[in-house]
């Protein structure tokens, strides 16, 4: 007799020997891959067919206004084009006064908005410097806030290797510059009884980073500040989102090259504003308003939820951060000898 013969038969011994025990052990079992299989259907569901929330219940063509962070470069500069598009006066913050202007203008170029700049180091903004910026906001119908300025470190290190300017820097941009910015704008939301804050977040929020260490607890504040604040001004008719972002093509990242994991600003930042509302990839991930919304990024999302196994995430990235060093490190040597 088979080894399988041999277990069919016992299994059947014990149904008949016990059938109450099999009967509830065959309905929980059945409970648990249905419930597996509704919680995967549901999350497919929001990333590929489901809609978002409609912009136009932020203010898009009523005369409202969209404020981006870091709208110089890469996914900020994507959204600022992309919220003029769908309706919303563009109101553009960073360091660089020339290229803010450049871009202020190829929107309004472009688009039939009205577009306004505000130059602002955020890494070295103090009371003085915020309270001039929120000077600029006043008396401007805010709908949509996104908080995306960032900064990551030069390339991961240990934190005894981090230079203290750099973590102090990261925490200055990450951290400050969202509070402050937020605090600047909230009151006039609340007063409208309207208004969207998206605060551009990081999987190294999610899953702690080794050799990003500060980068990675201040994008783990960025959810924790989010769920928070939404459960705030939930009852004034604002939505407040922390976006989990896996790589995209930008600076930040430095990487140049786009892949199905790694998208372009463009197909990024659709992904963020057609999907408002949705949690897609972090539907069952733990963590409340945030949204893991392009298509990939939402997959692994989803993967890393079913996996719960933080130990080993922790482990990978722990080894990918190392290498990315190795190589880095090397490129800097072969750069040095070309000289």
């Amino acid at each position: 007799m088979s080894y399988a013969h041999s277990f069919v038969n016992s299994t059947i011994q014990l149904v008949n020997a016990y059938p109450l025990a099999s009967t509830l052990l065959f309905g929980l079992g059945a409970i648990t891959i249905a419930r597996s299989c509704y919680r995967t259907f549901s999350v497919l569901l929001q990333i590929f067919i489901l809609p978002g929330q409609n912009l136009k219940r932020y203010g898009a063509k009523k005369g409202a206004w969209a404020i981006v962070t870091g709208a110089s470069d890469g996914i900020g500069k994507e959204f600022a084009f992309q919220l003029a598009k769908a309706g919303f006066n563009v109101f553009l913050v960073a360091r660089n006064t020339e290229v803010l202007d450049a871009t202020a203008a190829e929107i309004a170029s472009n688009y039939s908005v009205s577009t306004k700049t505000a130059s602002i180091d955020f890494a070295k903004a103090d009371n003085a410097a915020y309270e001039t910026l929120s000077t600029q906001f006043q008396g401007l119908d805010v709908g949509v806030l996104v908080n995306n300025v960032g900064k990551s470190h030069a390339m991961p290190a240990y934190l005894i290797d981090t230079p203290i300017e750099e973590m102090a820097d990261i925490v200055a941009i990450n951290v400050n510059a969202t509070l402050r910015v937020t605090y600047s704008v909230l009151p006039g939301m609340i007063q409208r009884k309207r208004g969207l804050i998206l605060n551009i977040g990081s999987f190294a929020g999610s899953i702690p980073s080794p050799m990003l260490a500060t980068y990675s607890g201040t994008k783990a504040f960025l959810s924790t500040f989010t769920s928070a604040l939404a459960e705030e001004v939930g009852q004034h008719g604002i939505t407040v989102e922390h976006v989990n972002t896996y790589f995209v093509v930008s600076k930040l990242s430095k990487i140049r090259k786009s892949s199905a994991l790694i998208p372009r600003p463009g197909p990024y930042v659709r992904s963020v504003l057609s999907k408002i509302g949705l949690p897609c990839g972090a539907a069952y991930s733990g963590r409340p308003n945030t949204s893991t919304p392009y298509w990939s990024h939402a997959l692994l999302d989803y993967a890393a939820t079913v996996l719960n196994s933080p130990y080993l995430l922790i482990k990978y990235t722990h080894g990918l951060h190392k290498d990315i060093r190795r190589r880095a490190l090397k490129k800097m040597e072969r750069e040095a000898k070309a000289q």
